[in-house]
């Protein structure tokens, strides 16, 4: 693994040929969830099976959270406080209409990382994906351009800016996209993850959907569907 900065971000390399990003095989870059550390994500780089000489990249969120435990990080800030509220009171989270302050902050800074993946890495072929938060952040940024991706990944993510993200969806007509989500979820409700899927669906995006028994988490049976999903959009 090698540390390297790509679009302001600090970024960890892994896979290659060299297990540091080395030679010219696809990227995927993964972006973390909130509250988690710059390198929560870094071992699934060596849990997926991914074609041969495939790189992956996992940026560290910009925002230091300084929760009191470990290096917490997050894309954009969340109201803590109005969270435990609501999981208190048994209310599911809908952020569907929510356009949240800061994501068009993040937005811009992952489209300089991947600007850099190109020009540094010599990336051919982009797969771009996140867990939680960085699910999020990973669809808006493929919604808000029109970079070529060989896929998408969104684990454990949801639906926000609905009207804005619907407008925007058609665009990306093809476009393969992997989606995971817990049916326990405590955090994220199941029931939108499903609703992204049929909108993601309607507008002509190609989804493979795996629905699974468990809570806001990346279980084996999602690492196994993510690997065979890379063969398939990579093997080219």
């Amino acid at each position: 693994m090698k540390l390297e900065q790509l679009g302001g971000l600090k970024a960890r390399i892994t896979g290659g040929t060299d297990g540091r990003g080395g030679g010219s095989g696809p990227v995927v870059v993964l972006l973390h969830g909130w509250g988690a550390p710059g390198d929560d994500l870094v071992p699934l780089g060596g849990e997926i099976v991914a074609p041969p000489g495939t790189r992956f990249v996992f940026p560290e969120a910009p925002l230091s959270l300084q929760m009191g435990f470990g290096d917490s990080r997050g894309w954009w800030m969340l109201d803590i406080e109005k969270r435990q509220r609501e999981m208190a009171a048994g209310h599911a989270r809908d952020l569907s209409r929510e356009v949240p302050k800061g994501l068009d902050e993040a937005r811009a800074k992952v489209i300089a990382l991947l600007d850099e993946v190109e020009r540094k890495l010599g990336a051919k072929q982009i797969v771009l994906g996140g867990f939680s938060q960085g699910a999020m952040l990973a669809c808006d940024v493929a919604l808000h351009t029109t970079r070529p991706l060989a896929g998408v990944i969104l684990l454990s993510g949801t639906l926000l800016a609905a009207d804005e993200w619907t407008s925007l969806m058609p665009k990306r007509k093809g476009l393969k996209v992997f989606q995971s989500h817990g049916s326990a979820d405590p955090l994220l409700p199941f029931s939108l993850a499903e609703q992204l899927r049929d909108i993601l669906i309607q507008a002509g995006l190609s989804v493979e959907w795996v629905g699974f028994r468990g809570g806001h988490e990346i279980p084996g049976i999602v690492l196994d569907k993510i690997s065979g999903f890379l063969r398939t959009i990579l093997a080219r």
